[in-house]
C-alpha cells in the first residue's frame, strides 16, 4: 500500500480549487452562469474592450477558462490546460493593467493570479492523484510542456497586441480630431 503523499494531496487541492473558479468563469462567459453575461452578452463586452471579432473572442476566452479548468481540475492534459487558462488570463490582465496592480482598484492582481497559478500547475504536472497519472501520462509528455505554453504565449501575444494596436490607432484618431 503506497503512502499518502503530501506533495500529491497538496497539488490535487490546488488543481481543484484553481480549475473551479476558472470554470466558473468560463460558464459566466459561454452560459451566463454565476451572473454572467453569456455568450452574447460577453461577446458585446469583449467589443467594447478592444477584442475583435467579439464573439469568437469570447468563445476563446470562455473555453480557455472552463475547458482549461476543468483539465487542470481533473488533472488531464495538464500542461495544455495550464497554459490555455494562462493564456486566457493574460487577455485579462491586458484589459485590467491601466487601473494598477490591486483589484480592489480594477487591477489586474486576480487574473495575474489566476494565470500564474494555471501556469505554475501546468509546469510543474498534475501529481500522483490525477487522470494524467493513471493514464500514464499519455497526454502529459515533456514535448507538450514546450508546445502548450510556446502555442499559448504565441496566442495570447497576437491577441492582445492586436488590440493595443488597435486601441493606439483609435486613440491617434481620436487626437487628431481634437
Amino acid at each position: 500500500m503506497t503512502c499518502l503523499s503530501r506533495r500529491d494531496l497538496g497539488l490535487l487541492v490546488l488543481r481543484a480549487g484553481t480549475g473551479a473558479v476558472l470554470m466558473a468563469h468560463g460558464a459566466q462567459k459561454l452560459f451566463g452562469c454565476f451572473g454572467g453575461g453569456g455568450l452574447e452578452g460577453t461577446a458585446a463586452a469583449m467589443e467594447h474592450m478592444g477584442f475583435r471579432p467579439g464573439r469568437q473572442s469570447a468563445i476563446a476566452a470562455g473555453l480557455g477558462e472552463m475547458g482549461g479548468g476543468a483539465l487542470l481540475a481533473v488533472g488531464l492534459a495538464t500542461p495544455a490546460a495550464g497554459a490555455a487558462a494562462a493564456g486566457a488570463m493574460a487577455g485579462a490582465v491586458a484589459v485590467h493593467a491601466p487601473a494598477g496592480f490591486f483589484s480592489q482598484g480594477g487591477g489586474f492582481e486576480y487574473p495575474a493570479f489566476l494565470g500564474f497559478t494555471a501556469a505554475a500547475i501546468g509546469l510543474t504536472g498534475a501529481g500522483r492523484y490525477s487522470l494524467d497519472h493513471a493514464t500514464d501520462h499519455v497526454v502529459d509528455q515533456p514535448w507538450t510542456v514546450a508546445m502548450a505554453f510556446l502555442g499559448s504565449a504565441v496566442a495570447a501575444a497576437a491577441v492582445v497586441g492586436r488590440r493595443a494596436r488597435e486601441q493606439a490607432q483609435a486613440q491617434a484618431e481620436v487626437e487628431t480630431f481634437d
